[in-house]
């Protein structure tokens, strides 16, 4: 078993870092927005926001919406909390949008955001990098409608095999999350994987032990990011961690630090590091993987820019098995929240 934090030996590839004495007073926490994962965000948004008021910061909530670059001008805050989850908050949209109003904000940047957002893309990067991640296809609705696409879902089964797990290729929390066991379940799991996003990725189920290492920047500026202890998520119900397995209170059992081997824990947290740096994630992130009963090895299934805050979320987890205090934990995450030009 391995309960410390690896740190990182590379600089992440955002550019900037918190200067000593920066002060940040007045904190924008945005939470809620419209995706369907705006339940989640409310809890995590009031959970930031009650630990930066204990913290002394003047907090002000803001439940993203159309009015939300007004809303931002009047209050005038010196940065942004960003605890929105789902597809404004995560892909680089509300990032984008902060940089043009010229407010900092917590976490990646939208570069960032965009290529941890987006599974497949994510995931050709990994494979370039030679960062193991399960095999996969890809493909776009359009491609079904317009390009037959459906006449090479076999040569998909004979390379990928049964069972399959079919996500939309830009949706978090495990929505949409479909699984087939025979040529005769995917299609009607790749229909719906598309109601939730117009591109879906098909990939290799990993049968074995569910693995989240979120990686955290350093509290002294100039320092190297740090992976904190794994975590593993062990559904008492469900076959996989799904949605309510993620967010109902009693759903799952979470270890942390996870029972490993000393050698797969390190590892764990080495491949977390390396695909932090590789996406050019900052100040935070949550990286899943697998390892896969029948071979021993780690694969690395996808990042987490924004990361839930929740009381069943696994950043906060991994932070205390660190030493590391919810309300500290806050203001690491604050700490990113400087002017920054993305990569």
């Amino acid at each position: 078993m391995s309960g410390g934090a690896v740190r990182s030996g590379t600089r992440s590839a955002d550019a900037g870092a918190a200067e000593p004495g920066t002060a940040l007073r007045r904190i924008a926490v945005l939470k809620g927005g419209t995706s369907l994962e705006r339940k989640v965000s409310l809890r995590s948004g009031a959970q930031a926001q009650e630990a930066l008021s204990r913290l002394g910061h003047d907090v002000v909530a803001i439940d993203a919406g159309p009015e939300l670059v007004a809303e931002l001008r009047q209050a005038e805050p010196d940065a942004a909390f960003i605890a929105l989850h789902g597809s404004d908050g995560e892909d680089g949209t509300v990032q984008g949008l902060l940089e043009v109003i010229g407010i900092p904000y917590t976490g990646s940047g939208p570069s960032a955001c965009m290529r941890c957002t987006d599974k497949v893309l994510a995931k050709h990067l990994m494979r370039e990098a030679g960062i193991p991640t399960a095999d996969f296809h890809s493909f776009r609705e359009s491609s079904f409608k317009g390009l037959g696409a459906a006449a090479a879902l076999a040569d998909v089964e004979r390379s990928l095999g049964f069972p399959l797990v079919v996500k939309p290729a830009r949706q978090g929390s495990a929505l949409g999350v479909k699984f087939a066991r025979s040529s005769e379940e995917l299609p009607g799991a790749i229909v719906g994987a598309l109601s939730y996003d117009s591109k879906v990725l098909i990939e290799r189920y990993v049968k074995g032990r569910d693995l989240a290492v979120s990686v955290l920047d350093a509290a002294t500026p100039g320092e190297e990011p740090e992976a904190l202890p794994v975590v593993e998520a062990i559904p008492r119900e469900e076959e996989f961690y799904n949605y309510e397995s993620r967010y109902e209170i009693g759903m799952t059992t979470f270890v942390c630090p996870a029972e490993l081997p000393g050698d797969v824990a390190v590892r764990a947290q080495e491949l977390a590091l390396e695909t932090y740096r590789l996406l050019g994630c900052r100040g935070v992130a949550r990286v899943d993987l697998m390892l896969e009963e029948d071979t021993g090895e780690l694969v690395v299934l996808e990042t987490n820019v924004v990361p839930g805050l929740t009381e069943t979320s696994l950043l906060p987890l991994a932070a205390d098995a660190a030493g590391i205090g919810f309300e500290e934990l806050m203001e690491r995450i604050l700490l990113s929240a400087v002017p920054r030009r993305d990569l």
